[in-house]
């Protein structure tokens, strides 16, 4: 990836957390909406502009990877709504959890997975933060082992947000860096991401529990646990270097740091005009 420039850097026992310059360069085209909406638009209103916007570059024939979470859904809603009009056809979705399947299926959307079709043609799907090289954090809802699969594979990989998910640091929002692990010794394997960001200011975790039971460990897809890792000023160093760092771990399966990955990214904003950030150099994103 050429020489890396760095910046000011924090020390660990265990790993040099370093600054990373810009990996890429990204060119910003806010785009007008087709209307102008009432000022005060709801989080969920906001979620659904951008889904719309990217269910827009579907074409029928595609292999489509379906996101998972509140604004992955209202894609599967229009993808669905599309499919049962004609407006589209021959659509094969990959479903990127089992809740997502179930909502595929109830709303018509042709099912395959990547056994069947390696080669994803666009993935649509949303992310609990989105830093200014276009890295994301996901997987808070605990699908991110399936989500980077299938984004992974595809040709485009198109990230639908609103404005509330640009952050200037990965983990900059103060919530959850999940880590999926296996769970035979799981407090093991935390010990060792403990230890990987031992002095880093800030830094806790701990193991994702079900909702209302603190003593239950939140189960994956995959029948695996979560740690979340937190960050009280973001991630200060370079992603690439803390990626491996964790990976390495064994008992780790993947994070949810998904870094290079993404084409372009579509922000809805509070007064209901939509910004598309795209790679630079990148052919294939149509925007209009």
């Amino acid at each position: 990836m050429g020489s890396k420039m760095r910046g000011p850097i924090i020390r660990s026992p265990s790993l040099d957390l370093v600054v990373p310059s810009p990996l890429c360069r990204l060119v910003e085209m806010p785009l007008t909406a087709s209307a102008a909406p009432a000022p005060e638009l709801s989080q969920d209103e906001l979620k659904r502009i951008a889904a719309y916007r990217a269910v827009d570059l579907v074409e029928s024939g595609m292999v489509i990877g379906l996101g998972t979470g509140s604004t992955a859904v209202h894609a599967l809603d229009r993808l669905g709504d599309l499919i049962r009009r004609g407006i589209l056809r021959d659509i094969v979705g990959i479903p990127t959890s089992k809740k997502t399947e179930v909502h595929a299926r109830a709303v018509g959307i042709p099912l395959s997975d990547l056994d069947s079709h390696p080669v994803v043609d666009l993935s649509i799907d949303g992310a609990d933060e989105v830093d200014r090289h276009l890295n994301l954090v996901k997987g808070r809802g605990g699908s991110l082992l399936r989500e980077k699969m299938i984004e992974g594979a595809s040709k485009r990989f198109v990230v639908i947000v609103d404005e509330t998910k640009m952050v200037n640091l990965l983990g900059g929002s103060g919530l959850a860096v999940p880590v999926e692990v296996i769970p035979f010794c799981w407090g093991f394997t935390m010990g060792k991401l403990r230890r990987l960001f031992d002095g880093v200011p800030g830094f806790d975790l701990r193991l994702r529990t079900t909702s209302g039971d603190e003593m239950t460990p939140s189960v994956t897809d995959n029948l695996n646990y979560v740690i979340d890792l937190f960050f009280e000023k973001g991630i200060t160093g370079n992603l690439d270097e803390i990626s491996d760092a964790i990976l390495k771990i064994v008992g780790v399966v993947e994070h949810g740091m998904f870094l290079g990955m993404t084409t372009s990214v579509i922000v809805a904003r509070k007064d209901g005009s939509v910004t598309v950030i795209n790679r630079m150099g990148d052919r294939s994103i149509v925007t209009g």
